[in-house]
Protein backbone atom coordinates (compact mmCIF):
# COMPACT_ATOMS: atom_id res chain seq x y z
CA UNK A 1 0.00 0.00 0.00
CA UNK A 2 0.98 3.84 -0.67
CA UNK A 3 2.50 5.25 2.56
CA UNK A 4 0.07 7.23 4.77
CA UNK A 5 -0.26 11.08 4.37
CA UNK A 6 -2.67 14.07 5.66
CA UNK A 7 -5.17 15.90 3.68
CA UNK A 8 -6.28 19.61 4.51
CA UNK A 9 -9.75 21.11 3.31
CA UNK A 10 -8.64 24.68 3.26
CA UNK A 11 -11.37 27.05 2.55
CA UNK A 12 -13.63 24.11 1.46
CA UNK A 13 -12.09 23.86 -1.89
CA UNK A 14 -8.82 23.50 -1.44
CA UNK A 15 -7.15 20.23 -1.20
CA UNK A 16 -3.53 19.93 0.37
CA UNK A 17 -2.34 16.44 0.30
CA UNK A 18 0.58 16.33 2.78
CA UNK A 19 3.37 13.76 2.78
CA UNK A 20 3.47 10.94 5.65
CA UNK A 21 4.29 12.15 8.37
CA UNK A 22 2.18 15.65 7.41
CA UNK A 23 5.88 17.41 7.35
CA UNK A 24 6.85 20.55 5.28
CA UNK A 25 4.92 24.14 5.79
CA UNK A 26 1.61 24.07 4.09
CA UNK A 27 2.01 27.28 1.19
CA UNK A 28 1.27 30.63 2.54
CA UNK A 29 1.50 29.53 6.11
CA UNK A 30 -1.17 31.98 6.78
CA UNK A 31 -3.70 30.64 5.05
CA UNK A 32 -7.03 30.22 7.67
CA UNK A 33 -7.84 26.59 7.98
CA UNK A 34 -11.54 26.64 7.61
CA UNK A 35 -12.04 22.73 7.80
CA UNK A 36 -9.65 20.20 8.63
CA UNK A 37 -9.91 16.24 7.44
CA UNK A 38 -7.35 14.10 7.81
CA UNK A 39 -7.00 11.36 5.80
CA UNK A 40 -4.95 7.80 5.50
CA UNK A 41 -4.64 7.54 1.71
CA UNK A 42 -2.04 8.73 -0.81
CA UNK A 43 -2.67 10.40 -4.13
CA UNK A 44 -5.18 8.56 -6.15
CA UNK A 45 -2.83 5.83 -8.31
CA UNK A 46 -3.90 5.19 -12.30
CA UNK A 47 -4.29 1.68 -11.32
CA UNK A 48 -7.06 2.81 -8.65
CA UNK A 49 -9.02 4.70 -11.34
CA UNK A 50 -8.65 2.38 -14.33
CA UNK A 51 -8.24 -1.24 -12.60
CA UNK A 52 -10.11 -1.43 -9.16
CA UNK A 53 -13.11 -3.85 -8.87
CA UNK A 54 -15.34 -1.50 -8.51
CA UNK A 55 -14.78 0.98 -11.06
CA UNK A 56 -14.67 -1.87 -13.83
CA UNK A 57 -17.74 -3.91 -12.77
CA UNK A 58 -20.63 -1.73 -13.89
CA UNK A 59 -22.83 -3.82 -11.70
CA UNK A 60 -20.96 -2.95 -8.02
CA UNK A 61 -20.52 0.35 -9.31
CA UNK A 62 -24.20 0.87 -10.12
CA UNK A 63 -25.38 -1.06 -6.12
CA UNK A 64 -22.82 2.02 -4.96
CA UNK A 65 -24.68 4.57 -6.37
CA UNK A 66 -28.20 3.30 -4.93
CA UNK A 67 -27.12 2.97 -1.53
CA UNK A 68 -26.03 5.16 0.68
CA UNK A 69 -22.40 6.01 1.30
CA UNK A 70 -22.48 4.41 4.99
CA UNK A 71 -21.02 1.20 7.03
CA UNK A 72 -24.67 -0.50 6.94
CA UNK A 73 -26.25 0.44 3.14
CA UNK A 74 -22.21 -1.06 2.16
CA UNK A 75 -22.21 -4.12 4.41
CA UNK A 76 -25.10 -4.85 3.60
CA UNK A 77 -24.85 -4.97 -0.14
CA UNK A 78 -23.17 -8.18 -1.24
CA UNK A 79 -21.85 -6.62 -4.90
CA UNK A 80 -20.17 -3.87 -3.23
CA UNK A 81 -18.90 -5.52 0.13
CA UNK A 82 -17.50 -8.34 -2.02
CA UNK A 83 -15.57 -6.02 -4.48
CA UNK A 84 -13.67 -4.37 -1.31
CA UNK A 85 -11.47 -7.13 -0.88
CA UNK A 86 -9.49 -5.47 -3.42
CA UNK A 87 -6.79 -3.33 -2.15
CA UNK A 88 -7.41 -1.10 -5.41
CA UNK A 89 -10.91 -0.65 -4.88
CA UNK A 90 -10.83 0.02 -1.23
CA UNK A 91 -8.42 3.11 -2.10
CA UNK A 92 -10.69 4.12 -5.02
CA UNK A 93 -13.59 4.17 -2.89
CA UNK A 94 -11.43 6.31 -0.28
CA UNK A 95 -11.71 8.99 -3.18
CA UNK A 96 -15.43 8.61 -3.58
CA UNK A 97 -16.53 9.30 -0.06
CA UNK A 98 -13.68 11.91 0.64
CA UNK A 99 -15.63 13.66 -2.77
CA UNK A 100 -18.83 13.11 -1.97
CA UNK A 101 -19.66 13.61 1.94
CA UNK A 102 -18.56 16.96 3.92
CA UNK A 103 -15.74 16.73 6.04
CA UNK A 104 -17.40 16.10 9.36
CA UNK A 105 -18.80 12.64 8.13
CA UNK A 106 -17.15 9.48 8.32
CA UNK A 107 -17.55 5.36 8.59
CA UNK A 108 -15.81 2.51 9.54
CA UNK A 109 -16.08 -1.18 7.85
CA UNK A 110 -14.82 -4.23 8.80
CA UNK A 111 -13.06 -5.84 5.78
CA UNK A 112 -11.06 -9.04 5.72
CA UNK A 113 -10.46 -8.67 9.48
CA UNK A 114 -9.17 -5.05 9.69
CA UNK A 115 -11.10 -1.93 9.96
CA UNK A 116 -10.89 0.88 7.32
CA UNK A 117 -12.55 4.23 7.66
CA UNK A 118 -14.18 5.87 4.99
CA UNK A 119 -13.83 9.94 5.52
CA UNK A 120 -15.86 12.78 4.16
CA UNK A 121 -13.78 15.63 2.92
CA UNK A 122 -15.55 17.77 0.14
CA UNK A 123 -18.87 17.49 0.45
CA UNK A 124 -19.83 17.75 -3.21
CA UNK A 125 -22.63 14.84 -2.65
CA UNK A 126 -23.74 15.45 1.21
CA UNK A 127 -27.09 13.36 -0.02
CA UNK A 128 -25.61 10.48 -0.55
CA UNK A 129 -24.52 9.42 3.04
CA UNK A 130 -27.93 10.07 4.68
CA UNK A 131 -30.15 7.42 5.69
CA UNK A 132 -31.70 6.18 1.93
CA UNK A 133 -29.07 7.90 0.29
CA UNK A 134 -27.90 7.70 -3.28
CA UNK A 135 -26.60 9.28 -6.18
CA UNK A 136 -27.72 9.99 -9.42
CA UNK A 137 -26.77 11.22 -12.04
CA UNK A 138 -25.87 14.63 -11.21
CA UNK A 139 -24.20 13.37 -8.10
CA UNK A 140 -22.32 10.80 -9.94
CA UNK A 141 -21.25 13.23 -12.36
CA UNK A 142 -19.98 15.82 -9.57
CA UNK A 143 -17.87 13.36 -7.45
CA UNK A 144 -16.26 11.38 -10.78
CA UNK A 145 -14.96 15.37 -11.94
CA UNK A 146 -13.35 15.47 -8.48
CA UNK A 147 -11.76 11.89 -8.16
CA UNK A 148 -10.71 12.04 -11.48
CA UNK A 149 -8.66 15.54 -10.60
CA UNK A 150 -7.25 13.91 -7.64
CA UNK A 151 -4.77 10.98 -9.59
CA UNK A 152 -1.54 11.64 -9.59
CA UNK A 153 0.65 10.20 -12.62
CA UNK A 154 3.58 9.36 -9.65
CA UNK A 155 1.58 8.78 -6.55
CA UNK A 156 2.98 11.55 -5.21
CA UNK A 157 1.18 13.52 -2.54
CA UNK A 158 0.89 17.05 -3.02
CA UNK A 159 -0.95 20.53 -2.64
CA UNK A 160 -3.67 20.96 -5.21
CA UNK A 161 -7.02 23.83 -4.71
CA UNK A 162 -9.97 22.26 -6.26
CA UNK A 163 -12.67 24.35 -7.99
CA UNK A 164 -15.68 24.70 -9.86
CA UNK A 165 -19.67 25.56 -10.27
CA UNK A 166 -20.73 24.12 -6.57
CA UNK A 167 -21.28 26.03 -3.25
CA UNK A 168 -18.86 23.17 -1.80
CA UNK A 169 -15.71 24.74 -3.66
CA UNK A 170 -16.44 27.77 -2.58
CA UNK A 171 -12.81 29.62 -2.13
CA UNK A 172 -10.96 32.44 -0.09
CA UNK A 173 -8.85 35.03 -1.21
CA UNK A 174 -5.52 33.33 0.62
CA UNK A 175 -6.68 30.23 -1.37
CA UNK A 176 -6.79 32.32 -4.65
CA UNK A 177 -3.27 33.69 -3.87
CA UNK A 178 -1.41 31.18 -3.07
CA UNK A 179 -2.82 28.30 -5.95
CA UNK A 180 -2.18 30.72 -8.81
CA UNK A 181 -1.18 28.31 -11.31
CA UNK A 182 -4.14 26.46 -13.50
CA UNK A 183 -3.88 23.21 -14.43
CA UNK A 184 -6.73 21.70 -15.79
CA UNK A 185 -10.40 20.64 -16.08
CA UNK A 186 -11.76 17.42 -14.99
CA UNK A 187 -15.06 16.03 -16.04
CA UNK A 188 -16.96 12.36 -17.01
CA UNK A 189 -19.29 9.99 -15.38
CA UNK A 190 -17.42 6.88 -13.68
CA UNK A 191 -20.89 5.21 -12.99
CA UNK A 192 -22.12 5.34 -16.90
CA UNK A 193 -21.37 3.13 -19.99
CA UNK A 194 -17.52 2.92 -20.27
CA UNK A 195 -16.79 5.28 -17.68
CA UNK A 196 -16.35 8.37 -19.63
CA UNK A 197 -13.41 10.12 -18.23
CA UNK A 198 -12.51 13.51 -20.19
CA UNK A 199 -9.50 16.49 -18.89
CA UNK A 200 -9.33 19.88 -21.18
CA UNK A 201 -6.05 21.94 -20.83
CA UNK A 202 -5.80 25.69 -19.23
CA UNK A 203 -5.14 27.68 -22.25
CA UNK A 204 -1.19 27.90 -22.88
CA UNK A 205 -0.81 24.78 -21.32
CA UNK A 206 0.50 21.33 -23.22
CA UNK A 207 0.70 18.84 -20.53
CA UNK A 208 -1.20 17.98 -17.33
CA UNK A 209 2.49 16.48 -15.85
CA UNK A 210 1.23 15.77 -12.06
CA UNK A 211 -1.80 13.48 -14.03
CA UNK A 212 -0.25 12.38 -17.02
CA UNK A 213 3.51 12.25 -16.50
CA UNK A 214 5.47 13.60 -19.77
CA UNK A 215 3.17 12.74 -22.11
CA UNK A 216 -0.79 12.79 -22.55
CA UNK A 217 -0.31 9.42 -24.24
CA UNK A 218 0.22 8.16 -20.07
CA UNK A 219 -3.27 9.72 -19.12
CA UNK A 220 -5.94 7.99 -17.83
CA UNK A 221 -8.64 10.09 -19.15
CA UNK A 222 -9.40 11.88 -22.64
CA UNK A 223 -7.68 14.92 -23.09
CA UNK A 224 -10.25 17.18 -25.20
CA UNK A 225 -7.79 19.93 -25.85
CA UNK A 226 -7.85 23.65 -24.67
CA UNK A 227 -10.82 24.47 -21.69
CA UNK A 228 -10.85 27.91 -23.80
CA UNK A 229 -12.47 25.75 -26.67
CA UNK A 230 -14.14 22.82 -25.15
CA UNK A 231 -15.98 24.86 -22.04
CA UNK A 232 -18.99 27.43 -22.55
CA UNK A 233 -17.37 29.36 -20.15
CA UNK A 234 -14.53 30.51 -17.10
CA UNK A 235 -16.25 30.92 -13.64
CA UNK A 236 -15.28 33.71 -10.91
CA UNK A 237 -12.71 31.61 -9.41
CA UNK A 238 -10.82 30.32 -12.99
CA UNK A 239 -12.55 27.37 -12.88
CA UNK A 240 -14.03 25.99 -16.35
CA UNK A 241 -17.96 25.15 -16.66
CA UNK A 242 -19.87 23.53 -18.78
CA UNK A 243 -17.23 21.26 -20.94
CA UNK A 244 -17.63 19.20 -23.96
CA UNK A 245 -16.55 15.88 -24.64
CA UNK A 246 -15.96 16.66 -28.30
CA UNK A 247 -13.66 19.28 -27.23
CA UNK A 248 -15.78 21.85 -29.01
CA UNK A 249 -18.00 24.12 -26.07
CA UNK A 250 -21.89 23.09 -26.61
CA UNK A 251 -21.89 19.81 -28.15
CA UNK A 252 -22.18 16.91 -28.60
CA UNK A 253 -22.42 15.78 -24.56
CA UNK A 254 -21.76 18.85 -21.84
CA UNK A 255 -20.55 18.41 -18.18
CA UNK A 256 -21.56 21.22 -15.90
CA UNK A 257 -20.19 19.29 -13.27
CA UNK A 258 -16.76 20.22 -13.85
CA UNK A 259 -13.49 20.45 -11.50
CA UNK A 260 -10.53 22.66 -12.41
CA UNK A 261 -7.33 22.24 -10.36
CA UNK A 262 -5.22 24.79 -9.61
CA UNK A 263 -1.06 24.38 -8.20
CA UNK A 264 0.86 26.28 -6.02
CA UNK A 265 2.72 29.37 -7.29
CA UNK A 266 5.97 27.29 -7.15
CA UNK A 267 4.65 25.20 -9.98
CA UNK A 268 4.25 28.38 -12.18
Amino acid sequence: MARKSCFRVLGLGLLGVWAAACGGPAPGADVEVQTANLVTSNALSMNALSMNALSMNALSMNALSMNALSMNALSMNALVSSKLGDPLAREFLKYVVSCALPADASFDMSIDGATTTFAGGLGLAPQWGEKGGSCDEECQRWVSACVLSRVDFLGVARPISVRGPSPALKTTFMELRDFPAREATYFGNLWADGAPKFACLSPGQKEIERVCGDSLDNCPMAVVGSCARACAYEGLTGGFVNCSSSGKARKPEIYHESVTVFLPRSEM
